[in-house]
Formats: C-alpha cells, structure tokens, sequence
C-alpha cells in the first residue's frame, strides 16, 4: 500500500511540477525574445562562448540552476495565486469599494430579474416566440450566477463561486462551508479528480494574469512586452478566470445534487421525506456536524453504502 501511495505521490507531483513549470519556461523564454529584440542575436555569443568553456559539470550545474530558477518562479506565482483569486472575489476589499461595487451588481443583477420576470407568463404559458424562448434561457443562466441579494460580492468572480457556495442552504438546509470536506471524502475517486482538475484550471488562470503582469517589467526591453502582458492580464480576468470559475461552481453544485444522500447514509442519519422537510434536516444535519446535537433525536439508521465504487 506503501508503495503505491509514493507512486501516486510521485505521479501528482510530477504532473503538477510540468503544470506550473511550463508556464514559466514560457514567461523566461518570452523574456529571453525580449532582451534579444534589445540587445541582437549577437548578445547570446558571450554567453554560449562562456559555457563552451567550462567543464561538463559546470555545464550541467548551470542547466540545473536555470532549471531551478523557471521551476522556483512557477512554484512563487502558483502560491500568489490563491491570494489574488480572493482579491478578484471581492470579498477583501475596502468596506465602501466592496459595497458600491455589490450594489452596482445588485443593480445588474435587478434589470436580468425585471426582464425575466416580463418574459416569464409567456414561456411558461407556451405563448412566447422562439426569440424570447432564446433570451428567458439566457437570463436563466445568468441569473443563476448571481447569490441571494443579501451576500452579493463586487466582482462578477465573486459572484459566481458565492452563488454556488449559498446554493445548497436554500435548496437542501445544507451549508457548503460546514459539510463540504466531510461530502468531498465521500465523493467517487473519478468525481474527485474531475474537481481537482477543474480548480487546478481555476488557480492556472488566475496565474496567467500573474505572469502578464510580471511580463511588463520586460517592456525597457520590447516595447511589445506590455501590450503582450496587458493583453494576457485583461484576457484572464475578463474571461478566463469567471469560464473557470463558472465550471468549477457547477461540479460544486453537481456535487450536492448528486451525492448529498451519501452524507446522510455516513452519518447514520434519516433521509429526509419530502423537499421541505430536507431543508429542516439539511439545517440540523449542518449543526450536527458543526457543534453535535444532544438528546434522542433523530433516531440513527444502521446502513452505509460503499461510495468507492
């Protein structure tokens, strides 16, 4: 078992390695272009004609270093990228920036429900064209990105991973921030991975902004060095990170949807009867897990179920 588990350390390892590796190889590579565009191809002879003298080891010691350095630069960006991911969430800014900003998505958010609102009696009435058909979909889609109006953030990232997080409370008495790592161990090793994948994708986008903005530090070099790392930062912000996080929020939801009854079957406790009644004991299960409950309700069940397979 042992053995196994280093082999599957080592693979992890291995594959995250090459994930925050290559982005900075190109980062250094597209650096490299930059100092040549300055400086001409002949720039690069002092330093070829330097390693050409040297002996093997130190060849090699220098290709190990500059190794080093492009995986040592991946690892630092990687670790911003979880503290830039919560500035772009909103949730840390300033009280008065956070709140204009949720208030101007309020507003936003306002307009979508005023428009499905007139659309609503004729698609649900089987009267409407195939145009408002179309648009009442689409309003659907975004509205869904939007949390109750009382835990809007002022960015639209904020928005969408906030939406998923309160999505469970409502619908099922659950609260994501208290039962979430206890559902993620009983989630299918596939379903897992599929997450994992997709949050990694998250944090990878949220580093491509990094690296633009590291990029413009080569503009004395390259004049095009700032459009290029500008143009990398708006993309990532702008669409990268919120189709992320969009997809990421709905293997969140998907999660709920699909495999709350597990944690109800692990935790030995009764399955709820009816909708309304799983939100009373979605609420009781969340204080369950959070704090206990004493007396002698509910009444455990004795059931498990394998959830590996």
């Amino acid at each position: 078992m042992l053995d196994k588990f280093l082999v599957a350390l080592g693979e992890k390892t291995a594959e995250r390695w090459m994930a925050v590796s290559v982005p900075a190889l190109v980062f250094w590579l597209a650096g490299a272009a930059a100092w040549l565009w300055r400086y001409g191809l002949g720039a690069i002879d002092p330093v070829v004609a330097w390693l050409g003298a040297q002996t093997a080891v130190v060849q090699v010691g220098s290709l190990v270093v500059a190794l080093l350095v492009v995986s040592a630069s991946g690892v630092a960006v990687g670790a911003l990228s979880g503290p830039l991911l919560r500035l772009l969430q909103g949730d840390s800014w300033p009280a008065w920036l956070k709140s204009w900003g949720a208030a101007r998505h309020g507003e936003r958010c306002a307009v979508l429900i005023e428009e499905w609102d007139a659309l609503s009696d004729p698609v649900l009435g089987g009267t409407a064209t195939p145009q408002q058909e179309v648009r009442f979909a689409e309003l659907d889609r975004k509205l869904r990105r939007y949390p109750d109006s009382s835990a809007f953030l002022p960015t639209r990232v904020g928005n969408i991973l906030r939406a998923a997080e309160h999505r469970a409370q409502p619908r099922y008495g659950l609260d994501t921030s208290t039962v979430w790592s206890h559902l993620w161990l009983l989630l299918p090793e596939p379903i897992q991975k599929g997450l994992a994948r997709v949050r990694t994708a998250l944090d990878d986008a949220v580093a491509m902004a990094i690296w633009g903005v590291l990029f413009v530090a080569f503009t004395p070099l390259a004049w095009w060095a700032a459009a290029v790392g500008l143009s990398c930062v708006v993309l990532a912000v702008t669409w990268l990170v919120p189709l992320r996080a969009e997809a990421f929020a709905d293997l969140v939801e998907a999660a709920f949807d699909l495999y709350r009854a597990e944690l109800y079957t692990q935790l030995r406790w009764p399955l709820p009867t009816d909708p309304d009644d799983e939100r009373v004991q979605g609420a009781r299960l969340t204080e369950y897990v959070l704090r206990g409950l004493t007396g002698s309700e509910p009444t455990f069940t004795s059931g498990t179920t394998d959830v590996t397979n």
